[in-house]
């Protein structure tokens, strides 16, 4: 299912993006049991979807394997969409993907979404690494190729004469169609995602869903969006667009300690973009920091566009933010060190809004 109801107040659905975020004294293991958490709490709360984020080589970040972590979250939960936010098409060979996500479609029918990407979540030399060549720029230009291939094995419908036409991904369709088969036709939901305009043109032109890094790329979103709805042609898929933007949100009980938790994330994703990935700093290391002019300027660039304060502040910039750009959905992250303060902020922003399952939920380990 593409298209959802908002619930409470919220003037689109709400979704969350997860990154299982490595805090300073903290472990992988800790990390990914906190997404546990937050898939249970977003379950509960009416959030529409969880999606979690193909990323390589950072120290700071446990989802480098999101078919991994979705069949570890399809265990823990019942209802809530899962799906990749996204895996990066050029790091994989179609076919293997079109198996994964043909696994945990068998696992959590009609509950998976495949959002892809065409960057490789990392720097050039992990991407080399992963693609077992150097011709980096050649990988991203075969995107749509390596799209149409993925999608022919999705449906099992090569045409006859392929060289591929013989080759199937199980689990999928073709065991609906032996004899004695009786597999669902059902299959992942197909999103592109994108930070730049070359995906929302073709998810347009295709009649995809279409997801920007607005969290990242905050000056590329309306130009994006508007691409992609000036591009868009109807399909089986989508009779109109349907674009979300993912956004960094983070909410507290008072604005002061709302900045003190996403300057944790702001440090991080400073020392990452000058060649220093680590761990994300605790709250009192972020504080301790002293800022050079630069890396000031810097940080005052990205706390620019992340949604934080009170639970208030936040639903105004939210709201705000859903007027500006005209989406049919927002897909909340946050990037902060300590695990009780993520999964807070989640429960405030939707009783900011008045989502259903509000109460006591399970403590933070």
């Amino acid at each position: 299912m593409i298209r959802a109801s908002a619930l409470g107040s919220a003037p689109v659905p709400l979704s969350v993006l997860d990154l299982a975020p490595v805090g300073s004294g903290r472990t992988a293991r800790q990390a990914l049991g906190t997404t546990v958490e937050l898939a249970r709490l977003a379950e509960r709360r009416g959030y529409h979807r969880l999606w979690v984020a193909e990323h390589h080589s950072m120290p700071g970040i446990a989802s480098s394997s999101p078919a991994v972590v979705l069949a570890h979250l399809a265990a823990h939960t019942e209802r809530i969409r899962l799906g990749s936010g996204g895996v990066m098409l050029p790091n994989h060979a179609p076919l293997v993907i079109a198996e994964q996500f043909g696994t945990l479609e068998a696992l959590a029918p009609g509950r998976v979404d495949l959002g892809l990407g065409r960057a490789p979540g990392t720097d050039g030399a992990t991407a080399a690494a992963l693609r077992r060549q150097d011709r980096l720029a050649e990988g991203a230009d075969e995107f749509p190729q390596q799209l149409s291939e993925l999608t022919r094995f999705l449906d099992d419908d090569f045409p006859e004469g392929h060289p591929y036409g013989r080759i199937h991904a199980v689990p999928g369709p073709v065991q609906g169609r032996v004899p004695g088969g009786v597999q669902r036709a059902d299959r992942p939901v197909v999103w592109l995602l994108g930070s730049s305009g070359f995906s929302a043109r073709l998810a347009g032109l295709l009649g995809l869903p279409f997801s920007f890094a607005h969290h990242f790329s905050a000056a590329g979103t309306l130009p994006a969006l508007e691409l992609y709805r000036e591009s868009f042609r109807p399909s089986a898929v989508l009779d109109r667009p349907y674009a979300k933007i993912g956004v960094q949100a983070f909410a507290a009980d008072d604005a002061r300690e709302a900045r003190r938790q996403v300057l944790t994330g702001a440090l991080a994703m400073l020392r990452l973009r000058t060649g220093r990935p680590g761990l994300i700093p605790s709250p009192e290391e972020a504080e301790r920091y002293a800022f050079g002019p630069a890396e000031q300027e810097f940080v005052a660039d990205w706390l620019r566009n992340v949604v934080f304060g009170t639970p208030d502040e936040v639903r105004a910039g939210l709201d705000a933010l859903v007027g500006r750009t005209g989406v049919d959905e927002l897909m909340i992250t946050t990037n902060a060190h300590g695990p009780a303060a993520r999964l807070r902020s989640y429960e405030l922003i939707a009783d900011a809004y008045g989502l259903p399952g509000g109460g006591p939920g399970p403590a933070a380990r």
